[in-house]
């Protein structure tokens, strides 16, 4: 740049104007590598959350003709509700609740339910396994039909 006394250069103004520009750029990147890691944290989680549920769901579709048994079962890093008419449906719970508190998610808890689905003569059961946790904003729930006949 060409000035009207011969010197040539940047002014101090023009300088802390690229400085600035620079520092909210630098404050976006930031921003944007928290927001990133969060998420990041958030999607693990659910992947975790989501292989549990289709661990108990397999365990299930294993046992098909106790699959009644494993109604009821709630369990958590505290507490297990285990069902007692079943010694395999009580051993996946066990091990299921073990599973669970291992997987380390913030308060997690486990349930699943079974009803019937459909007419009695095809003898299908709908099993819903939840997993709540701790930041999770609605719980993860999966649905699948176990048939017996």
């Amino acid at each position: 740049m060409t000035r009207l006394d011969g010197h040539e250069g940047f002014s101090l103004l023009e300088v802390m104007t690229a400085l600035v520009v620079l520092a909210v750029g630098m404050l976006g990147l930031a921003a944007m590598q928290e927001m990133a890691l969060n998420k990041n944290v958030d999607a693990n989680e659910l992947t975790v959350a989501t292989n549990l549920a289709v661990e108990m769901i397999e365990r299930i579709e294993y046992n098909p003709k106790n699959v009644t048994a494993y109604n009821g079962i709630d369990v958590s890093s505290a507490s297990a509700t285990c069902p007692g008419t079943s010694q395999m449906a009580a051993g996946d719970c066990a091990q299921w609740r073990t599973r669970l508190v291992a997987a380390r998610l913030p308060s997690v808890r486990g349930t699943v339910s079974v009803a019937t689905t459909g007419p009695a003569s095809l003898n299908e059961w709908q099993v819903t396994v939840t997993i709540r946790w701790t930041g999770m904003i609605t719980p993860l729930t999966m649905t699948h039909i176990v048939s017996l006949g």
